[in-house]
């Protein structure tokens, strides 16, 4: 595949990947692991949600509880990205494996060992460690006992759970996240089966066939709300740890563009901005921007905050952002009148003709990344960002080559490449201070979304189906040669 001329990025620079505990470590109940939020979600596809069942059934194909056994091969995985050049590696910490329960008196040893060990070699390789404390796998046993995030309880094991991580590996990492994408819960308002399983991996809400549309929204604002102040509490926590420690929120955050120029089109994508925007608006100000606290007013959601609330969320302020980017939406009203934050139900997400998405539907947009960097500085000016995730999740076909089993990628390498070049044009010709792209996926785990082994994103090919069958074994693909190059001429070599 013919190369591109790339633009020089810092020294400095944190190039790298990302994965979550939850989608690789597998081994889901040894060494005195408990059970997760991602442990009773089964399998699904791009067709049929993923189901959330009550209790882990015997009966049900759980691919979280194997994913690609990460637990025991993290040096062998971490060695082959050490391989492509990383400077930096993503992962979470597994709440269950600190606290099995939630509500633990203690921590458990051999889960804080295990990532005493995993940080250990990230760091004999040259490899900083990015970690994410809760990473859609919060202990399930603070669902069934507590409620999940709505009940204010959570935010004090929360807490604790922040306080023991923090001390641990004060000296190992630097670079932490609170909550993973904990924007995508946004919209309650449209019911399906992929809204549920957001605002379950959020912040562990079940909801049956009787609740009302605002009575989710009452739950999801609540919930969502805990969480900030969860987050900022941890922030505060964790510089007192610390001072050096970098603390980030983190978002999806997908461009949003007007299906038209009807005004109505125009206020929809507005309002979309705002429902989602106001996360990072907490989590970075310290404060509810006007239109949420007006929104509030209106309806009475998020109704359970206190005076102390609103002091830890403006003294917790985070050190920067990280983003995940995949895709570009498409807002229009569906009526000709006002849309607004109460009735988010008045927009809706419709196809953009102007690009082409991928075989799961997602828009394939390398410019809105560029169009999102932007936006985003005009938000937080000079607020350093990280992506934290991209990648193109494809069906992948192993086959011989040169006598070794591998994958033409070249699909995966296109799409990596264009979006490159355009975080690279945001810093150097707009000047935003994005310091580091941490792809999506270096080797390949169950998806979240669908629980599937065969939406694959990595450099690297793990020979495992749906159900966990196959030899385990790592192949690299032709993109793994590729991302070594890339990083090695630091950004030149596209």
């Amino acid at each position: 595949m013919m190369t591109k001329k790339g633009l020089q990025l810092p020294s400095d620079f944190l190039w790298g990947g990302a994965i979550a505990a939850h989608q690789a470590e597998g081994y889901w109940d040894a060494d005195g692991k408990g059970v997760s939020i991602a442990d009773v979600l089964t399998a699904g596809s791009h067709e049929k949600p993923r189901e959330i069942t009550d209790g882990v059934l015997p009966d049900k194909n759980y691919p979280n509880h194997h994913g690609i056994y990460f637990y025991k091969t993290y040096k062998e995985d971490l060695a082959l990205m050490a391989e492509m050049g990383f400077k930096a590696f993503r992962t979470s910490i597994a709440w269950t494996r600190i606290f099995p329960n939630g509500d633990d008196a203690e921590p458990n040893e051999a889960g804080l060992k295990f990532y005493d060990d995993m940080f250990d070699t990230m760091h004999e390789l040259g490899i900083e460690p990015v970690i994410t404390l809760n990473h859609f796998e919060m202990p399930y046993h603070l669902v069934t006992a507590y409620g999940g995030w709505q009940n204010r309880q959570v935010i004090d094991f929360f807490e604790k759970y922040a306080r023991v991580v923090f001390e641990r590996y004060r000296n190992k990492v630097t670079y932490w996240i609170t909550h993973n994408e904990i924007s995508n819960q946004a919209n309650q308002a449209e019911i399906s089966g992929f809204s549920d399983f957001l605002v379950w991996t959020n912040s562990g809400l079940k909801f049956d066939a009787e609740t009302t549309v605002s009575e989710r929204q009452a739950a999801m604002y609540q919930a969502a709300h805990n969480e900030l102040v969860a987050s900022a509490r941890a922030v505060r926590i964790g510089h007192e740890i610390n001072p050096d420690f970098q603390i980030g929120a983190m978002l999806n955050v997908g461009s949003l563009y007007p299906a038209s120029t009807k005004p109505a089109d125009q206020l929809a994508v507005q309002k979309a901005r705002q429902q989602r925007d106001w996360f990072s608006d907490v989590h970075i100000r310290g404060a509810y921007p006007n239109e949420m606290e007006k929104l509030f007013e209106r309806t009475g959601w998020r109704s359970d905050v206190t005076d102390q609330d609103f002091i830890d969320l403006a003294s917790g302020t985070v050190d920067y952002l990280s983003i995940s980017y995949y895709a570009s939406s498409v807002i229009r009203a569906k009526q000709d009148d006002d849309s607004e934050l109460d009735e988010a139900a008045n927009w809706e997400t419709v196809p953009n003709t102007n690009i082409k998405a991928s075989d799961w539907g997602w828009s394939i947009d390398p410019q809105g990344l560029r169009y999102t960097l932007n936006e985003l500085n005009d938000l937080y000016p000079d607020l350093p960002i990280m992506i934290v995730e991209n990648g193109f999740g494809a069906y992948d076909e192993l086959v011989e080559a040169n006598g070794q089993p591998t994958v033409n990628d070249d699909y995966r390498i296109a799409y990596l490449a264009a979006h490159i070049a355009e975080v690279e044009k945001a810093i150097v010709h707009d000047g935003i201070p994005v310091i580091g792209y941490l792809s999506w996926g270096p080797i390949d785990i169950v998806s979240a979304g669908t629980g599937e082994m065969k939406k694959r994103y990595g450099y690297v090919y793990v020979d495992l189906d749906d159900f966990g069958e196959g030899s385990a074994k790592r192949y690299k693909k032709a993109s793994f040669k590729w991302y070594q190059e890339l990083i090695a001429s630091g950004g030149t070599r596209l």
